[in-house]
C-alpha cells in the first residue's frame, strides 16, 4: 500500500516502489538531459527507499526525486569521514512546476536522508538553473564549489549542500 507523504494541490507526495521505475524514467527522459541504466534507478530503490520519493496526479508521476548514501570526506568539517545524502536526481515535468511541487519533494527527501542517520546531504545543480539554486538556498543549502565543465555538455555545476543536526 502506498502512503502519502505530503499532499501539494492534486500532486500526492509518496515513497516510490517498483512499479514507479519506469514512469520515473519516462520523467527523467522529458526533463533531463542526464540518463541513468535501469539498474541505476533500481539500486537507487533499494538503498535509500525513504528518499526515492514520486509526486503523482490522478496516478500518473509528474515528478520524482532520488538518492543514495555515501561516506566520505565532510563538505563542513575540516577533517571527518561522514555518512553523506546525495540528491542524485530530481525532476518535476514542466506543466507542473511553479506549484510547489520540487519544494515538497526536496522537503520530503530531505526527511528520508535523516531517517538514514546522513550527517549532510549534498546535490550538483547547473549553474544556469537559477530557479532551482534559489529553491535549495531557500531550504538552507549552500554553494560550497563550482565544478568546472561537470556536464556531459561542458556547463558548469554548483555543488550545494546543508549539514544536519540532530
Amino acid at each position: 500500500m502506498q502512503v502519502a507523504l505530503r499532499q501539494i494541490g492534486d500532486c500526492l507526495i509518496r515513497r516510490a516502489d517498483s512499479s514507479d521505475l519506469i514512469p520515473v524514467m519516462q520523467v527523467n527522459l522529458v526533463t533531463l538531459p542526464e540518463h541513468y541504466s535501469d539498474y541505476f534507478y533500481e539500486s537507487l530503490l533499494g538503498e535509500a527507499p525513504e528518499a526515492f520519493l514520486v509526486g503523482e496526479i490522478r496516478g500518473k508521476v509528474v515528478a520524482y526525486t532520488m538518492c543514495k548514501i555515501e561516506y566520505g570526506f565532510s563538505n563542513f568539517k575540516k577533517l571527518g569521514f561522514v555518512k553523506k545524502g546525495h540528491i542524485v536526481s530530481i525532476a518535476v515535468v514542466e506543466e507542473h512546476r511553479k506549484k510547489g511541487i520540487g519544494r515538497a519533494i526536496v522537503e520530503e527527501g530531505l526527511k528520508g536522508i535523516k531517517l538514514k542517520k546522513a550527517d549532510e546531504l549534498y546535490l550538483e545543480v547547473r549553474c544556469s538553473n537559477n530557479e532551482a539554486v534559489r529553491l535549495y538556498e531557500k531550504l538552507g543549502f549552500i554553494i560550497k564549489q563550482r565544478l568546472k565543465s561537470y556536464y556531459r555538455d561542458g556547463e558548469d555545476a554548483y555543488l550545494m549542500t546543508i549539514e544536519f543536526s540532530y
